[in-house]
């Protein structure tokens, strides 16, 4: 063998031996996202995550890095930052004392030291690129056209400059009052839907940034932007009256465009009056309705160089709609999927009906040919009538049109007849499964005519729920595909009646989000929303954001309780206490308001167990028991930013609160609640209101209240938060599961067994009025999966899943079970199966977490090995009071054989 293929495979061997680092940095993130742009709050959030197998995997400290150098570094070094060693098993930094500069990007890394003490290689380098930072940074003017808030016609703006040497960096930063479309030389920049998300637009404005060095050449180019209503200039007339909005004006915008050229010279292209405007080929467009398009009217090349725009008009400088315009740092609405058509029906030679084969929200794409002047209208709805045709009667009875011009869930698109056309709406979004194509003359379709285009904010799936039981499967994916589909920058209740952002729902079905996906960012947005709304006094409306709708109906303790639940949840889901510091003296004022109106305790203000199935809750009593919850909320927020003198009085009001509900609606010799129903045996046993000393009596009439009620729901949306919970962690989680694997009505499985792709809002499936079919109102059964099956919390003591408290359930009628959850450390798995007489548990604890194992049965022989293979020997289980045996784990895979 010649001496130099010797040394090839002696290196070849060397290299096979060579171990792979047990302990990495991974997934490194600013403000939750991966290498943003546009980051203009003072003090980012830096996290990462540790990818390490091993057993009882930690990390001890850490050390942090920031250049503007990525070299630097890369190299480990750092100008604006390189932290000392710091002792710390977080994996969440916020640099302190540092003035970041706007428009300039800052790379960082991190590495930590591991459970050897061992330190790592610098994670690959990341980078944050700041934006605005601050209002005055802004160089370009507000601007519109001339018309009015009744113009139908959308307005098409264009700009053309000239790059004159080649670009080494372009920065677009856009904000717009309503919804734009922005494109360069042609080309639509990026792939987000209805930007930007919507706000109160007289008191905060989002603006994006655009990485657009790639989009423009030395050279001539042209900026094209087209703004859309939205919900700034709502010209439908519905039930909420956005039409009457105090703010609702003509779409409006600015722009800057950063460029920095191979020279090293900048240059800003902003909104000005040099910006010409005309109309194109939207000629109606509202997020409420449709969207209409003559394709005659297109002016071809308007967005690139050399077009002649002598027709066209200066724009005009007009006021800004609020003095407060942030950056828009959370996951974009973007088509995620695209479904074609199960079936196509031809109705008459003019009409064809199409199957999608599930529910959703979105829009559709209709790709046609024919003669110019040609009109399509395609109407989009859930549910087929009696005889086969589309009926949107569930879902159009809010909507009060002053005339046919803007017909409901309907797109009219008219061909230019310049070969093959294709057609999507820019501007709106609906709900349907089904859309009814109509031509006013004759046509051929088929399947490849009409693509639907499934819409969300794009967030992050995080969790997992798998069974033997199939129609439990479908009512997880049921419960994704509602909660997804009414995600559009906000949470909202339904993405074809009203896409409000209902209060209730959104706390309902707040564990549900977080469980399932990474919400984080979407969820402060919509807080910073409560913030603008809340009034002076402390009064939250139903609706946020809101035209003025809201603050004197429908909503109160059991639907506004959003300003402390979500944030609290936020806290436990993600360790982060930011959004409740942020909110607390929100919070503070909502419960002072209501303190001083309802001086002694008890308060009826709120909407009550919306939609029961047949008994309805006493709502003084589930009312003060939201404001108990909210109050207690807040006295633990007041603990943890050590506000000592508002512990102390928030304590005793809850204690009040609390000693108020048992004085009145507790029956002691009957051990119910009001009258016994199940919203009101569970709302307080879910919600802490219970003495210790009752709780087995409680739990235990529940569990014959729901016996007598042949073991189905007796609830509407407040109960069916708390039921299934309230029966799980009370002793009860066969009767829960039978419950919550019910398909007969009312039940979640009745849906999916009448043909349910998502969650109604009615358990009637043919119900005359309350029926739109993706509502997430009665999601909290997603969240009950993770929970009442597999037992998966996070520990209010040690939150964001630093330690997990695992409680799962073996529940007869199933043979196994898995759920996962990416927690801010890694994923946890929680998985069973029966086997023989035996269960077979399999638990993965993330590295750099802990997990506080109880297991309630009372099982003979329980045997656990961990990933390291050493036994977990019985005699190491401690019992808690209930007599439940308690495994304390470090981070690593286990499995426990139980019988």
């Amino acid at each position: 063998m010649r001496p130099v293929a010797v040394l090839c495979f002696l290196m070849f061997l060397y290299s096979c031996q060579k171990k792979v680092d047990p302990c990495m940095v991974v997934d490194l993130r600013c403000e939750y996202l991966v290498n943003p742009i546009g980051i203009d709050v003072d003090k980012p959030r830096l996290s990462w995550r540790i990818q390490d197998l091993r057993m009882g995997a930690l990390q001890q400290a850490v050390q942090i890095v920031i250049d503007t150098d990525s070299s630097v570094v890369a190299s480990g070094r750092g100008s604006i930052l390189k932290s000392r060693k710091m002792d710390s098993d977080q994996n969440f930094f916020v640099p302190e004392g540092i003035i970041f500069e706007p428009f300039t990007r800052y790379y960082w890394s991190v590495r930590v030291w591991d459970l050897e003490e061992k330190v790592t290689d610098f994670a690959p380098v990341a980078y944050f690129e700041t934006g605005m930072i601050s209002q005055t940074n802004w160089n370009g003017d507000w601007i519109s056209d001339s018309h009015n808030i009744s113009e139908k016609r959308a307005p098409y703006f264009r700009k053309e400059f000239n790059a004159s040497q080649p670009v080494v960096s372009a920065r677009v930063y856009i904000s717009a009052a309503g919804l734009y479309e922005l494109s360069i030389n042609g080309e639509k920049i990026g792939d987000h839907m209805l930007d930007p998300m919507y706000t109160r637009f007289d008191r905060r404005n989002l603006y994006v940034s655009y990485d657009v060095t790639q989009a423009i050449s030395h050279g001539k180019n042209t900026l094209g932007v087209i703004l859309g209503n939205g919900w700034y200039n709502h010209q439908p007339t519905a039930a909420w009256s956005f039409d009457q909005a105090t703010w609702r004006d003509r779409p409006k915008f600015c722009m800057d465009l950063r460029i920095v050229y191979q020279g090293g010279e900048e240059e800003i292209i902003s909104t000005d009056t040099s910006w010409k405007t005309f109309s194109g080929s939207i000629v109606s467009n509202n997020i409420y309705t449709g969207e209409q398009i003559d394709a005659r009217l297109e002016q071809t090349g308007w967005d690139k160089p050399g077009f002649n725009d002598s027709q066209w008009n200066a724009s005009i400088v007009v006021s800004a709609p609020s003095q407060n315009i942030v950056s828009q740092q959370m996951p974009p609405i973007r088509i995620a999927e695209e479904i074609p058509a199960q079936s196509v029906r031809k109705i008459d030679e003019k009409t064809y009906l199409f199957d999608f084969g599930r529910n959703m929200a979105g829009v559709t794409r209709l790709t046609v040919s024919g003669t110019s002047g040609t009109t399509f209208r395609i109407q989009h709805g859930e549910r087929l009538d009696a005889r086969g045709f589309l009926d949107m009667s569930n879902i159009n009875g809010l909507y009060n049109p002053t005339g046919d011009a803007d017909p409901f869930q309907t797109d009219i698109y008219i061909l230019s007849g310049s070969g093959m056309e294709s057609f999507s709406p820019r501007f709106n979004y609906k709900g349907f499964r089904y859309a009814l194509v109509t031509a006013d003359r004759p046509v051929t379709l088929n399947e490849r005519n009409l693509t639907a285009c499934y819409m969300h904010s794009d967030v992050q799936k995080i969790g997992t729920i798998e069974s033997s039981n199939p129609t439990l499967n479908k009512i997880a994916q049921a419960t994704d595909n509602s909660y997804l589909s009414n995600l559009f920058g906000y949470p909202t209740d339904c993405p074809q009646r009203e896409k409000n952002g209902w209060t209730g729902d959104a706390h309902i079905a707040i564990e549900t989000g977080l469980y399932n996906f990474d919400g984080i960012t979407i969820y402060e947005k919509w807080m910073a929303d409560h913030r603008d709304e809340q009034q002076p006094n402390g009064v939250l409306p139903a609706i946020i954001p809101t035209s003025g709708w809201g603050y004197h109906w429908a909503n109160g303790t059991d639907w506004t309780s959003t300003i402390a639940i979500i944030p609290w949840n936020i806290y436990l889901f993600y360790g982060d206490s930011r959004l409740l510091e942020q909110t607390y003296d929100n919070i503070k004022r909502y419960v002072n308001y209501i303190d001083r109106h309802y001086p002694s305790g008890l308060t009826d203000w709120g909407l009550g167990d919306w939609i029961p199935v047949k008994s309805n809750a006493n709502k003084e009593l589930t009312s003060s028991v939201y404001y108990y919850a909210d109050v207690t909320i807040l006295a633990k927020a007041a603990a943890l930013f050590n506000k000592t003198e508002d512990e102390k009085k928030y304590l005793a009001l809850a204690e009040k609160i609390r000693d108020a509900i048992n004085a009145k609606f507790y029956n002691a010799s009957e051990g119910i609640y009001a009258s016994g129903l199940q919203t009101e045996l569970s709302v307080p046993l879910y919600w802490g209101v219970v003495e210790e000393e009752n709780k087995e009596k409680v739990a235990e009439q529940l569990a014959k209240r729901v016996e007598a009620d042949m073991f189905h729901l007796d609830t509407g949306l407040l109960g069916s938060k708390t039921l299934l919970n309230a029966l799980s962690e009370n002793g009860y989680s066969n009767i829960a599961y039978r419950v919550a694997s019910q398909e007969t009505y009312p039940s979640w499985g009745w849906w999916i067994v009448n043909g349910a792709t998502s969650l109604y809002e009615n358990w009637l499936v043919d119900s005359y009025k309350d029926l739109s079919m993706n509502h997430i109102m009665f999601g909290e059964i997603g969240a009950w999966y993770y929970k009442g099956i597999g037992g998966i919390f996070p520990d209010e003591k040690n939150p964001g899943f630093k330690n997990i408290l695992l409680k799962p359930h073996f529940v007869e009628g199933l043979e196994w079970f898995k759920s996962t959850h990416k927690a801010p450390g890694g994923e946890i798995v929680s998985s069973w199966k029966r086997e023989g007489n035996k269960i077979l548990y399999d638990i993965t604890i993330p590295a750099n977490t802990t997990a506080l194992l109880t297991l309630e049965d009372d099982f003979k022989n329980v045997v656990g090995n961990g990933s390291d293979k050493i036994a977990i020997p019985q005699t190491s289980m401690p019992r808690d009071q209930k007599g439940n045996k308690n495994i304390t784990l470090k981070s690593g895979s286990y499995q426990f054989s139980l019988e």
